[in-house]
């Protein structure tokens, strides 16, 4: 049997895959030319730039970046219930947790 996965891990696959979770981007991101999105997309897939500054809980779950048409994007992953009506109560634990990664324009934060 296999060690159940780390919440960074559950992330990780969220964010690269875009399997174990919902994915939504916000109406500045969806108003830009589609070749910018799916620039923006590609760079929330491959992000690794993870530090003590910007992750400091060890979850991979907040990033951000520099496009070129778009300025600074955010991405970040949050925790509810499987209903979608609170937080989760264990984000370790996929049968208690739905994942929400919404990618966004900065100022839209």
């Amino acid at each position: 049997m296999s060690a159940p996965l780390s919440i960074a891990d559950l992330n990780d696959v969220l964010r690269m895959t875009f399997i174990g979770g919902r994915v939504m981007i916000t109406s500045g991101i969806d108003a830009l030319p589609f070749p910018v999105r799916e620039s923006i997309v590609a760079k929330v897939r491959t992000f690794d730039a993870f530090t003590p500054d910007n992750d400091p809980y060890g979850e991979h779950d907040f990033g951000s970046f520099r496009q070129d048409g778009a300025g600074t994007i955010f991405w970040k992953i949050d925790y509810y219930d499987p209903t979608l009506t609170g937080g989760s109560e264990d984000p370790a634990d996929p049968k208690k947790t739905a994942r929400v990664l919404t990618i966004m324009l900065a100022r839209e934060y």
